[in-house]
């Protein structure tokens, strides 16, 4: 829910900014503009930026306090997501049914500052909030298929030749079991048993056979918007690195997992929405059903990962939180078995 915060003073260095370097792609105007400011989300330097006098609309991100665990390793720096932008849209992802947001401009000097074109689509969230509150599942299997229709198309353009290193991914992997150790009061024999799963995981050769891939790298419901039928919008690429695809792939099923345990309890209700989105991505490789006994080898791990990744985060009640922290357990343990 974003929070309107004000005008943004003509004294502001950003306002210039705004005026010269990033409105007259947007209009053409010979009035000066006045910016109506609305900060996006509490959790993040992000804000919307909106011209009283033209409606244009940009959202500004400020990279100057980036942190956080990041399993890409990727710089958190405006100019590395604006680089991942126009590289993923150079594989023609800059038109529908599906696009990258575009970027407008980096300005160093301004907080890291990068002005992206503003997107208005409905999130994923709000769509999967409606099929597990008011039965409105046709319509998520709708959109689930046109985003397995993007990651499949970003995956193969990207495709090879290096193969998986699987060990980065483990690397993550202990370092938010380590996260959970010092911050979340999880027991020492809880996290010796997570990493014990997780290790668990490097002698399968299904986890290095796969060839490295483009992913988008945060594969959450907040960065994916949705039109009209299976128009699908990407945004914040910022993590944007070469992995398994399943990086991508297994996060959105673990961010499905999650939200439908949140909102009805049931973490199983979300099942019938994992396989048809893999089955859907599946569908745009020559052997369907290769693709998809391949995909589900390597989705245990990831599940886990997403799982006990979302555990970390503060605002969650400790008895959710210990509740993630079991289903990646089992998850874990049922794909080594």
């Amino acid at each position: 829910m974003r929070q309107y915060l004000g005008h943004l003073a003509a004294s502001d260095p950003l306002h210039s900014y705004l005026r010269d370097a990033i409105l007259p792609q947007l209009v053409v105007s010979d009035r000066e503009p006045r910016w109506r400011v609305y900060r996006v989300s509490p959790a993040s330097d992000v804000y919307l930026y909106e011209d009283k006098w033209t409606q244009a609309h940009v959202v500004g991100k400020f990279y100057a306090h980036s942190r956080g665990l990041n399993g890409s390793n990727a710089p958190q720096t405006a100019e590395n997501e604006r680089r991942n932008l126009d590289f993923a849209r150079s594989l023609g992802l800059d038109s529908l049914p599906d696009y990258v947001v575009r970027p407008l401009g980096v300005n160093p000097g301004l907080g890291d500052l990068l002005v992206i074109e503003h997107i208005a689509g409905e999130q994923l969230d709000s769509v999967i909030e409606a099929a597990a509150g008011n039965g409105r599942d046709e319509r998520l299997f709708r959109k689930l298929s046109g985003l397995a229709r993007f990651f499949a198309r970003l995956h193969n353009a990207t495709a090879g030749p290096e193969l998986v290193d699987f060990a980065r991914t483990q690397g993550y992997y202990d370092r938010v079991v380590g996260y959970l150790a010092a911050h979340a009061g999880i027991s020492a024999r809880r996290i010796n048993r997570l990493r014990e799963l997780g290790h668990g995981y490097a002698n399968r050769a299904a986890m290095w056979q796969d060839v490295q891939v483009a992913v988008h790298g945060d594969a959450t419901p907040s960065n994916f918007l949705f039109g009209r039928g299976q128009d699908v919008y990407a945004i914040d690429l910022e993590r944007m690195h070469r992995d398994d695809r399943v990086y991508d792939v297994g996060r959105l099923c673990g961010e499905l997992k999650h939200c439908f345990l949140q909102m009805t309890g049931n973490i199983d209700r979300a099942e019938p929405f994992v396989g048809h989105f893999l089955w859907e991505y599946a569908g745009h490789f020559p052997d369907r059903e290769q693709t998809f006994a391949a995909l589900t080898a390597r989705l245990p791990f990831h599940l886990g990962l997403t799982l006990l990744r979302i555990a970390r985060n503060s605002w969650l009640e400790d008895g959710y939180r210990n509740r993630l922290v079991h289903e990646a357990k089992v998850i874990l343990l049922g794909g080594l078995l």
